[in-house]
């Protein structure tokens, strides 16, 4: 199903784009979340016609992605973790627990927005990447030190 964009959307496509999708995602997300409108002539007149409003919303997003980066940049984000002689956890350190980090320093980001690309199981210092937004993207040091 070909689908018009009202949103940036990652992996798929900014506002505007005319993109191919699968009929369940675009019945089943797309469409209730109004991310998108069918392809069809009166959905074409009626996206110019609030082309506008979408794009003021899409500024607004990636204004609040910067600050949430800007944020973050300004902790130094430290774990203290039980380890053992070699210096490696009893267990390791999950999303969730950054998430929760963040959390309670009043930044609110999604689990789809970090990305851990090695586990941490290890104490030292250790790299996040956190894409709150299409094209906005920054790699972070974490420390995990012994309890």
């Amino acid at each position: 199903m070909k689908v018009i964009l009202t949103t940036n959307i990652k992996k798929l496509g900014k506002v505007g784009d005319l993109v191919n999708v699968k009929d369940g995602y675009a019945r089943n997300y797309l469409f209730p979340n109004q991310m998108a409108l069918r392809n069809n002539k009166k959905n074409l007149s009626h996206y110019e016609n609030i082309k506008d409003k979408m794009l003021e919303k899409e500024t607004e997003k990636l204004n609040e992605a910067k600050k949430i980066i800007k944020d973050i940049s300004k902790l130094k984000i430290t774990f203290k973790k039980e380890a053992d002689d070699k210096n490696q956890l009893y267990g390791s350190i999950s999303k969730k627990e950054i998430l929760d980090f963040l959390q309670d320093k009043n930044i609110k980001i999604k689990s789809d927005d970090l990305i851990v690309r090695q586990q941490i199981k290890s104490l030292g210092e250790h790299e996040i990447e956190i894409n709150p937004y299409v094209d906005v993207s920054e790699i972070f040091k974490i420390f995990v030190d012994k309890n």
